[in-house]
């Protein structure tokens, strides 16, 4: 007797459905475990990708100096890098002279929200916004980072030479400050002073959970920040390298600082310097710790799930027993019931996996719609590998089961009551 793969498919899916809720319990630890898994893998693609665009659009070509390994702003977060020397503007000077793959560098100067205990807001006349990234930057920056504008232009070099007290702000300060949408020529009052909107940018792309701080920024002529802040002194430098010559550019940036600094050999770097690709590489390394962590949670759900298909097969195989013994009396072979609940058992665990897979997507999909600010996407590899894992519990888990169906002896088998 003769039993082909498409008959013990039926079979075991009566089997299933027969006893469908015992049958949900059996694989919720399956299910919880996919769900686990593709959710946070999707998530973490959604997050990998907003960081790339957001990279993407400072620049590829664009190497970074800070003092701090964490940026402007984080002051020395690390114990080690809290005597780091601060850069200083005459640096950029220094690297576009001696740097040849160095086609441009721009400076900045980073301005906190609290300055000498004085929050910094910006506000007109019924609108007023403390949700700000201020930062003073060289005039040549829109060249160096380009960013589009929703409207007017940023500021020129001779407005940055003079002093003029204009700004290019963000579109998130833009709504808030001018909800008319009208902002290009209007005055804000910001720390004790009045600035000209001469600018807006348009929504940024990219960022880190759904969220760029430049949709919120405040951009000031370098002139203008070093004289209102003379106190501050967190500047980060930007150089754009030749196209093709990023490397290049990169050891000779790295060089020059060296130099400058009067560092010796051997002596490791007193500034931080990072490329986009050694940013997006540090965050792989932060979210693959992440992933282990979901597999690690998800396999004790799927352990369990898979414990308790064993212990579901081997009562069906009690139940049972004397089908075994007809079907073996009438010529079915240890390796077709072998099969029958083998499949039965994948039935139970791949059932478990859709299942898990379909709640992952729909969680995706709601996380999207209730908070647009998170991007998340689900990858196909995450699909794939979530089904193929819960068919591979149920192998695992379903040969002993299996095994001992096809062990039991025929008359025995009859006789059982």
């Amino acid at each position: 007797m003769n039993i082909n793969p498409t008959e013990n498919m039926g079979l075991a899916m009566k089997q299933v459905w027969e006893h469908r809720f015992r049958s949900m319990l059996t694989i919720l630890g399956i299910v919880i475990g996919i769900t686990t898994v593709v959710t946070v893998a999707s998530m973490l693609t959604g997050l990998r990708q907003g960081m790339v665009v957001f990279f993407q659009e400072l620049g590829p070509d664009n190497i970074f100096l800070t003092r701090y390994s964490g940026g402007p702003g984080m002051g020395g977060m690390i114990p080690k890098e809290r005597k780091r020397r601060p850069l200083i503007p005459e640096y950029a000077d220094f690297i576009q002279r001696s740097c040849r793959a160095v086609t441009d560098v721009g400076l900045s100067l980073y301005i906190p929200p609290v300055v000498d205990g004085n929050a910094i807001t910006a506000r007109v006349p019924g609108y007023e916004s403390d949700n700000l990234t201020i930062a003073a930057v060289s005039p040549n920056y829109q060249q160096i980072s380009p960013r589009d504008l929703r409207a007017g232009r940023f500021f020129s070099p001779e407005e940055n030479a003079r002093g003029a007290k204009v700004a290019v702000i963000g579109t998130n300060l833009a709504d808030a400050l001018y909800p008319d949408g009208k902002g290009v020529g209007r005055t804000f009052m910001m720390d004790g002073a009045e600035f000209t909107v001469v600018g807006i940018f348009d929504k940024a792309k990219g960022g880190f959970f759904g969220q760029n701080d430049q949709d919120n920024v405040v951009e000031l002529p370098l002139r203008v920040g070093q004289s209102r802040y003379p106190q501050l002194n967190d500047y980060y430098i930007t150089a754009k390298a030749r196209p093709g010559q990023r490397q290049e550019a990169f050891d000779e940036v790295e060089s020059a600082m060296r130099r400058i600094r009067r560092l010796g050999t051997g002596a490791d770097d007193d500034f931080n310097i990072t490329t986009p690709d050694q940013v997006i590489q540090q965050f792989d390394q932060i979210t693959g710790v992440v992933g282990l962590v979901a597999i690690a949670m998800s396999g004790m759900g799927l352990l369990v799930g898979g414990i308790g298909v064993m212990n579901i097969m081997l009562v069906s195989v009690t139940e049972r027993t004397r089908e075994i013994g007809v079907r073996k009396a009438i010529g079915a072979r240890r390796r077709d019931i072998i099969g029958q609940f083998l499949i039965e058992a994948v039935t139970l665990t791949g059932a478990g996996g859709v299942l898990g897979i379909i709640i992952a997507v729909l969680i995706t999909l709601l996380m999207g719609k209730l908070v647009p600010a998170l991007p998340s996407a689900v990858p196909a590899w995450a699909v794939g590998t979530g089904f193929s894992v819960s068919v591979a519990v149920g192998v695992f888990f379903g040969v002993w089961p299996a095994v001992k169906a096809a062990q039991l002896d025929p008359v025995e088998a009859l006789r059982y009551e």
